[in-house]
């Protein structure tokens, strides 16, 4: 059963457990969070609900999502994202600890298909695209499993494939578990979490939907600021 966060006749937001697919991939394998809210809608009334995707969550990281419910809400939805007026905030643990408390990273990413892995590159040429984020360090602990690790409050400006992964492995700061990225201990979760959603409601105006969910698991537990100082 996928947790329901917030819902209406217009739009669902909810929460993506780690591990599952945000849509099906080419191989037809694995769960989706499609499949499991089309299956969980229909339960209801027995009718074929419409889901509607509006953006993606990588497999090894959970998280809150929102799904369009109609099909010009998806539209809608999905033109809040491109003009960036759907606020997408995450939480990252990574190795080390940034110069900076606190900035702005930009980049320019290019995403190698065949490989699925995004790399950051000096230049604009075909197939580059520029990224940019926000981020703000809540907490860094020097003796985790994983050594000095910290504590990230991250806004995305863009939505790149594997953005926040890429930016932060580039920066010699690579998010715990992640080892397709650089990262060493295999063996642990990815130490990212999409926490926040924020955006003016398509359909009702005036509505602001913002729907926050802590990480409560994995390598977050090694901070108390998670719980302290998230809800900023």
């Amino acid at each position: 059963m996928i947790d329901v966060l917030y819902e209406d006749e217009y739009l669902l937001v909810c929460l993506k457990p780690v591990g599952v697919l945000s849509q099906p991939d080419v191989t037809g394998s694995g769960e989706n969070m499609l499949a499991l809210l089309s299956e969980q809608l229909a339960t209801r009334d027995g009718k074929t609900p419409y889901v509607g995707l509006v953006h993606r969550l990588d497999r090894g990281v959970g998280g809150v999502m929102v799904f369009a419910k109609r099909q010009d809400v998806a539209g809608a939805l999905s033109a809040a994202v491109a003009n960036r007026t759907l606020i997408k905030q995450y939480m990252a643990v990574v190795h080390g600890v940034p110069d900076e408390a606190g900035g702005v990273w930009k980049d320019f990413l290019y995403k190698d298909a065949a490989k699925n892995k995004t790399f950051v590159v000096d230049r604009l040429r075909k197939g580059v695209k520029e990224a940019s984020l926000e981020y703000e360090v809540l907490a860094t602990e020097s003796d985790t499993p994983a050594g000095t690790c910290s504590l990230l409050r991250i806004r995305l400006h863009t939505g790149r494939t594997h953005q926040i992964r890429v930016q932060c492995s580039s920066r010699g700061m690579p998010l715990v578990g992640d080892g397709k990225y650089g990262a060493r201990d295999h063996g642990l979760p990815i130490g990212l979490w999409s926490y926040r959603l924020t955006f003016a409601h398509p359909r009702k105006k005036g509505k602001e939907v913002d729907v926050c969910a802590l990480p409560t698991e994995g390598a977050f537990l090694w901070f108390s600021a998670t719980g302290e100082q998230g809800e900023g």
